[in-house]
């Protein structure tokens, strides 16, 4: 579900502390320092403020050949309105067992209520062991995705995802795919536009395909492969018709039972479920990026007509497309009737 966290241009900029820890991943450290900084308001002030901090100041090892300074100590969690946790060295090692240090797990615990969590790659498993995923979905690096299922049954894992936005509690896939969580938080935050921008300055997509979803489907590797995967391929490519149960699992090759028992393991849903995010999430992508008229876009994403399209929007978003579009698209978007 897209929910808007649009922030006004009168506030001060949203605070972001990027919790470091020993090894951390060098890539997935900067990814966040690399990006927020770009977000501008109307009147050219940054939106995001970016603060690294460890468990203890000063000098830390990181996963390369040089340490780096970390200026502040846990206290910046404190007041801080995102928490970023990357990936270190060791997060999926099995003496850890699903336990935090004692230190570490005190940080987060002193994370103010209101804050939203992300984390990237194998920073999953901090967030796990916290007990910050119990219930929810979440994402982590494919190759150490049957580790954490069999370390957190309690969470919800999606292993073909870039990433996954459960509102309070974001995670992501690969390094890269921190850049796609980034993107997706400042996107939410402040609109196409600011995204665009940002994308333009680090010469980076302003997202790939799904849009500004909360599920973002495209394919990542997976050792074994995805039984059925050709199928919501197709789905996503045939979403401006009926399709039913029986169709997608012929096209894996599988039996309906089968099939649906598979596709659940694989996505966390139903086929149901899923196809009507999917058209959302198609809707929502239109409603972004062209100016066509909800009733075309209502054809286009297999809803039939407009009302159908805008009840899905209120149940799923909680708003109209008009007020979507006024939201998330650009200028070239806006037309009368949404």
């Amino acid at each position: 579900m897209c929910k808007n966290r649009a922030m006004g241009a009168s506030r001060a900029p949203h605070r972001i502390a990027v919790l470091a820890r020993p090894g951390v991943l060098v890539l997935e450290l900067s990814v966040v320092h690399q990006l927020f900084p770009y977000a501008l308001g109307a009147d050219g002030e940054p939106l995001y403020e970016v603060r690294t901090c460890a468990e203890q100041p000063g000098p830390l090892p990181s996963s390369a050949d040089f340490p780096i300074s970390v200026p502040h100590g846990p206290e910046a969690l404190q007041d801080a309105d995102t928490v970023f946790v990357p990936a270190a060295a060791g997060d999926d090692a099995p003496e850890t067992a699903g336990r935090l240090p004692r230190q570490l797990a005190e940080a987060l615990a002193a994370t103010a209520e209101h804050a939203r969590i992300a984390s990237i790659c194998t920073g999953a498993f901090v967030l796990a062991a916290a007990g910050l995923l119990d219930g929810r979905s979440a994402t982590t690096h494919w190759n150490s995705a049957a580790r954490f299922r069999a370390r957190f049954p309690q969470v919800r894992l999606i292993a073909d995802v870039l990433y996954v936005d459960e509102g309070a509690v974001l995670t992501s896939a690969g390094e890269a795919a921190g850049i796609d969580l980034c993107m997706h938080m400042i996107r939410e935050d402040h609109g196409v536009a600011v995204a665009n921008a940002v994308a333009r300055s680090a010469v980076v997509p302003a997202h790939r395909e799904g849009g500004q979803a909360q599920f973002i489907r495209t394919a990542v590797p997976e050792p074994r492969g995805s039984a059925t995967g050709r199928a919501r391929e197709w789905a996503r490519e045939h979403l401006d018709r009926r399709i039913d149960l029986a169709e997608l699992a012929s096209c894996a090759s599988m039996s309906v039972r089968t099939f649906t028992r598979r596709f659940r393991d694989e996505t966390g849903l139903s086929p149901a479920q899923w196809l009507a995010q999917q058209r959302v999430e198609r809707a929502q992508q239109l409603l972004e990026e062209t100016g066509l008229t909800v009733e075309s876009i209502a054809w286009r994403t297999g809803f039939g007509t407009a009302a159908a399209l805008r009840r899905q929007l209120r149940e799923r978003l909680g708003t109209s497309p008009s007020a979507y579009r006024s939201t998330f698209g650009g200028p070239a978007t806006s037309r009368p009737g949404s």
